[in-house]
């Protein structure tokens, strides 16, 4: 039977999903749930008196050292310089340089241009990690080209949202840092722990797009003015994916290779991308000043929800929240893969409702040490710190792929929306992407089947794989 504080417990949770349907920032309802279970008090079952929780308005102050460790954080730093890359990256003209040079390799190719698209998604998610600049970006550029190429619209849409998402997975990615943060893991780890996960499922959504281009060719056709590849288009298109590729070199292989810590290496990439956009001719006082402007907005709303949320996480903890979770979960009696799946289960469900951000900071500080505590046997061989935790926090990295494709509050459904002529439904967005939430699905089964698709790598490049 469930004691009182466990109630209170159960209540905060409701209650902060039923205030997010009210459209309140995410940050303020954390932090706003947070200083009111504080003061709430309950009946206990001992005495005929209402008694406070154990909690004071005192507890808050308890906040001080813990915002001021947030920010104190060299790690988080990164978070705006990454996103300063990434949005710099889009101004610099790259992807659509790309664009142009990668269409015409795979002319002849039936889906060649939906297969153009996702490796430039890949390729932005190498060089970006900004899952609305990316989707914006490969939906400005493709989807008129693929309307006018009489392109099947789901499958058009679907592979713009998917290949746009990549860039939560693939490294430098921004939840990957965060991720690190709140586990206690090497981010270096999570980066080259994400490679191969990121690489299946870009080839997934290759395959896919190549087998749905067989079987129904009449949707994904060939130009009609397509032409024969040469050596020419060839050496063009590699010497137009050579500038990105380069600055993913730098930043990852600086970090993979011990020479830069994140940090560092988040600074090598803003000043790399910077100087794209100048070469480029894109750099000027006013794409300087809007980039910068969105660095700040973007870096601001994540830092105001790390505040919600460690108010709310304070509060949860002194009430008990983390006994609850671990005694429930291990409760269960479904062994330690059991306890995962429900873990990951639960993610998916949750990112239905809540942005990956809330669920990184809510639910991974809470189920982390539960985990942690499991006798998973995930092989680190010997170099890889925690290969339990790395492996676990890739699977919901995987898991949380699928939150930005799923209804109601997928955003990237809602970035493309917004850059879609006014022809393109919702519906038809929504019937595009539940393939790719499939094989986001095949990928996560893969990875949850085969630890060593995540450990291995790092292994082998710190020197003992």
């Amino acid at each position: 039977m469930l004691e009182a504080e466990n109630y209170l417990v159960i209540a905060m949770f409701v209650s902060f999903i039923t205030l997010l349907f009210t459209g309140f920032p995410v940050a303020w309802v954390l932090a706003g749930v947070g200083v009111l279970f504080t003061g709430v008090a309950w009946y206990t079952d001992n005495v005929m008196e209402w008694t406070m929780t154990g909690l004071d308005y005192n507890t808050l102050g308890l906040l001080t050292g813990r915002v001021f460790s947030v920010m104190d954080n060299w790690v988080l730093v990164a978070l705006p310089m990454f996103i300063f890359m990434g949005l710099m990256l889009d101004k610099s003209g790259v992807a659509e340089k790309m664009m142009h040079s990668m269409q015409k390799l795979f002319g002849n190719v039936k889906g060649g241009l939906a297969i153009t698209v996702t490796l430039i998604g890949i390729i932005l998610a190498a060089s970006t990690g900004i899952i609305g600049a990316s989707v914006v970006l490969l939906g400005v550029m493709s989807l008129p080209v693929m309307m006018k190429q009489n392109y099947n619209k789901p499958l058009a849409l679907g592979t713009i949202a998917a290949s746009g998402c990549l860039g939560i997975l693939i490294p430098p990615s921004i939840m990957l840092v965060i991720m690190g943060d709140q586990l206690g893991v090497s981010v270096g780890d999570l980066f080259m722990g994400a490679v191969i996960p990121g690489v299946i499922l870009g080839f997934l959504y290759i395959s896919y797009i190549l087998i749905y281009g067989r079987l129904y060719p009449e949707n994904a056709p060939l130009a009609l003015d397509h032409k024969e590849v040469h050596l020419e288009d060839v050496l063009r298109a590699l010497l137009d994916i050579l500038p990105p590729a380069a600055l993913i070199l730098v930043v990852l292989g600086s970090i993979f290779m011990g020479v830069a810590t994140v940090t560092e290496a988040s600074g090598v990439g803003a000043l790399g991308a910077s100087i794209l956009a100048l070469l480029h001719k894109r750099l000027d006082y006013e794409t300087l000043k809007e980039v910068t402007m969105n660095t700040m907005n973007t870096s601001a709303y994540i830092f105001a929800i790390f505040v919600g949320a460690t108010i709310f996480a304070l509060v949860l903890r002194e009430c008990g929240g983390d006994q609850l979770i671990e005694s429930s979960l291990n409760g269960l009696g479904l062994g330690p893969y059991g306890l995962i799946g429900v873990v990951l289960l639960m993610v998916f469900l949750l990112g239905f409702f809540l942005d990956w951000i809330e669920i990184t900071l809510i639910i991974l500080p809470l189920v982390g040490p539960v985990v942690g505590a499991l006798d998973l046997q995930v092989d680190g061989y010997g170099v890889v710190d925690n290969p339990n935790l790395v492996w676990f926090a890739l699977l919901v990295a995987v898991t949380l792929q699928t939150s930005f494709l799923t209804p109601p509050v997928g955003f990237a459904l809602f970035y493309l929306k917004g850059v879609c002529p006014p022809e393109v439904k919702l519906t038809e967005i929504y019937r595009g992407v539940l393939p790719f939430i499939g094989l986001q699905l095949i990928g996560l089964l893969l990875i949850f089947l085969f630890p060593q698709l995540v450990t291995w790598l790092p292994a082998v490049a710190y020197g003992n794989g």
